[in-house]
């Protein structure tokens, strides 16, 4: 059983790039999510905030890059969450229109 989830903490924000931008023309729409949500989750918490109807969800986990800081030392970026929402025919989200 998954753990249980506030639904606002499941979104972590939008993501707006070239890509995504474009795939809001066939009423879909992407957003980093929390590690531990699934889809259900994900599901309820745009269809809450938003106020729309999700036909599906698709997600995909997102390994956090190696980075160097200085000259031998490296890091790596956090893995992350990333969900692909389609919505039901006619609903939009107002937050990525006009961009």
């Amino acid at each position: 059983m998954p753990k249980a989830i506030h639904p606002y903490e499941v979104l972590r924000r939008p993501l707006v790039t070239e890509k995504t931008t474009m795939l809001a023309g066939h009423n879909k729409y992407a957003f980093a999510v929390a590690l531990g949500a699934n889809k259900l989750q994900i599901r309820e918490a745009v269809e809450k905030a938003f106020n729309v109807h999700v036909e599906a969800v698709n997600t995909m986990r997102v390994r956090g890059k190696i980075k160097r800081m200085g000259r031998r030392r490296g890091g790596q970026q956090p893995d992350w969450k990333k969900a692909v929402v389609t919505l039901r025919a006619g609903d939009q989200i107002q937050l990525f229109e006009g961009i």
